[in-house]
Order: structure tokens, then sequence, then C-alpha cells
């Protein structure tokens, strides 16, 4: 791998009640790209990605977050951590890298409505 480049984990979340996910890696991500440019890759990508169910390829995902770093500790939360949004949601206008993003970082991708509909009452179904 080239240096500015990394090694992503994006866990599609298409439900947090229900806690359905789907995670995805990506080898080679430019770091040095923007938020919102890596958005409009992720778009594109899993809405032609083989194997992924119909379901989470025509999702309307448009928000993104840090879920875990390489050698930090780990949340407890099954999909994703209800805390620290100001520093873990990915700001669109900044690039990968000044937002947080290194190599094996995993980052949720998800509709920002219904997190912040799960946040106001974070309940789970099974």
């Amino acid at each position: 791998m080239a240096p500015g480049e990394a090694t992503v984990t994006v866990r599609l979340v298409r439900s947090f009640e229900h806690r359905n996910f789907k995670p995805v890696v990506y080898h080679g991500v430019r770091l040095d790209q923007t938020v919102k440019e890596f958005i409009v890759f992720l778009k594109r990508d899993v809405a032609l990605r083989p194997g992924l169910p119909p379901p989470f390829r025509r999702y309307k995902y448009d928000t993104m977050k840090i879920v875990h770093q390489a050698h930090r500790a780990k949340t407890n939360e099954l999909v994703l951590s209800l805390d620290d949004d100001d520093r873990l949601v990915l700001s669109e206008d900044s690039t990968l890298e000044a937002a947080g993003v290194a190599h094996e970082t995993e980052i949720a991708f998800f509709r920002d409505e219904d997190y912040k509909n799960y946040k106001a009452n974070p309940v789970s179904s099974w």
C-alpha cells in the first residue's frame, strides 16, 4: 500500500433498532480525499457491489462516524456508540486524515435521520 493510503472497514448500518449492519472492507483508501468524495465513492460502490443484499444497496446513506480505530478501546455498543458525536461524526468538508481516519479504522455509514431517532429512544428490537 502506498503512503497516504489505508485499509478502512465501512459498516453499512441499515437499522439501529434491529442491529442490522454489514461490514465492507476497502483497501488503498486515499486519506487526502474529502469525506464528501469518499461518500460519493461509497454510494456508487455499494449500489453495484455483488454480494450485498438489495436492501443494503438501495439504502440512502448520508452520514459517517468513526466506530473504532486500531489499537484503541472498543465501545460496548453492538452497532455504534451514541457518544462523542462532535468528535467522531465526519464533517464532509474535511479530509479523511484530518477527520481522524487512519489505517484499520472502522467507520459506520448510515442515515442521519435514523441515527437521531435511535439516539432519542435507544431501544433494540429482536
